[in-house]
């Protein structure tokens, strides 16, 4: 989906990798970046990936965009070879003015990790990329082997 990035580009030491589960957002876009044994996920948005032309998924609803998040994190990550129990940090960036934004969207990490949640911070922020984004993720996974 991202025509910008080849799908792996070795910078130094670091791997760069674009995402075939995700569109580029119409910018050059690396999904992944490993470096070593730990991986780096760029910002995730909550994009809907069923739709022919992926578009923001449930535009202003904090908890439903959490779930799509984890949902393309999880994508993801399993293009990686790694998965949810491999995250080491887990980041949620909330544009939202109540606490209470940030407290259901706190709820829903936890849902999605089964109460097993991996060192995780929600940071509330003014605004994200797209029109009625109101969620995005990035985490940090350890890798077993290097992968391609």
């Amino acid at each position: 989906m991202n025509s910008e990035l080849p799908e792996s580009a070795s910078v130094g030491r670091v791997r760069r990798h674009a995402s075939a589960a995700l569109p580029d957002g119409g910018f050059p876009y690396s999904a992944t970046v490993d470096a070593g044994p730990l991986l780096f996920t760029a910002g995730i948005s909550p994009f809907d990936l069923s739709l022919p032309k992926a578009a923001i998924d449930s535009p202003g609803d904090v908890v439903a965009q959490t779930r799509r998040c984890l949902s393309n994190l999880d994508a993801v990550l399993t293009e990686r070879g790694a998965g949810f129990a491999d995250i080491a940090k887990l980041t949620v960036y909330v544009a939202e003015h109540l606490q209470a934004d940030l407290a259901v969207a706190w709820n829903a990490v936890v849902e999605a990790f089964g109460g097993d949640v991996p060192p995780a911070m929600i940071v509330g922020v003014t605004v994200l990329p797209y029109d009625g984004q109101v969620v995005e993720v990035d985490a940090v996974a350890a890798l077993g082997a290097r992968q391609p």
